[in-house]
């Protein structure tokens, strides 16, 4: 009995010690970013926190482009910047200006069957560059899930979610793209960085 005792408590001992130790590396993980008044990490980092923006990127103010989409539902473009990673994150903030809650429509993750498969998503989205006559759909990990804000089934009444989309990044000499949504609008959108 003394064996099995002592087993049980030195097992509960070293269950404790890696507890505390998980715990204290966990909390010495938070807070990231840097102060340069860009949003923390990529689109993997965002999808680990479940879409969630970080804080500085709700303090956008300007906002590039507005696109009305169907039933009071509105996009409002407040940032697209290029990235030494050869992309483009386009930040904004969807909308229910309507006077009662809706569902978002499907067509939004467009069409393709790998999208569709991952949920409900922005993936839908493509930037449009006029001068070099090409179109650039929202980027995709090696699981096929869209760079984009997933997972909006629903807005309520004056509600604001805030969203993000990563495309491939248009030559360096392209400064003005158009972006469109399914079912929305299409607005035009100036590229800085």
């Amino acid at each position: 009995m003394s064996v099995r005792f002592t087993t049980r408590a030195r097992s509960r001992a070293v269950a404790l010690v890696v507890a505390a130790g998980l715990a204290l590396g966990v909390a010495g993980c938070g807070g990231g970013g840097d102060d340069d008044g860009k949003p923390e990490g990529t689109a993997s980092t965002s999808q680990e926190r479940g879409s969630e923006p970080s804080a500085q990127e709700n303090e956008a103010t300007e906002t590039l482009a507005e696109l009305r989409g169907p039933d009071g539902l509105l996009l409002q473009v407040t940032s697209a910047e290029r990235d030494d990673g050869g992309f483009v994150t386009v930040n904004g903030t969807l909308k229910n200006d309507s006077d009662k809650s809706m569902n978002l429509p499907a067509q939004l993750s467009g069409n393709e069957t790998e999208v569709i498969r991952n949920g409900r998503s922005l993936g839908g989205a493509t930037l449009v560059d006029s001068k070099g006559k090409k179109r650039y759909y929202v980027l995709r990990d090696t699981d096929g899930r869209p760079l984009t804000t997933t997972g909006i089934t629903g807005i309520k009444s004056g509600e604001s979610v805030p969203v993000f989309m990563q495309f491939p990044a248009p030559p360096t000499d392209t400064v003005e793209v158009s972006l469109q949504l399914p079912m929305f609008a299409s607005g035009t959108i100036q590229i800085s960085g």
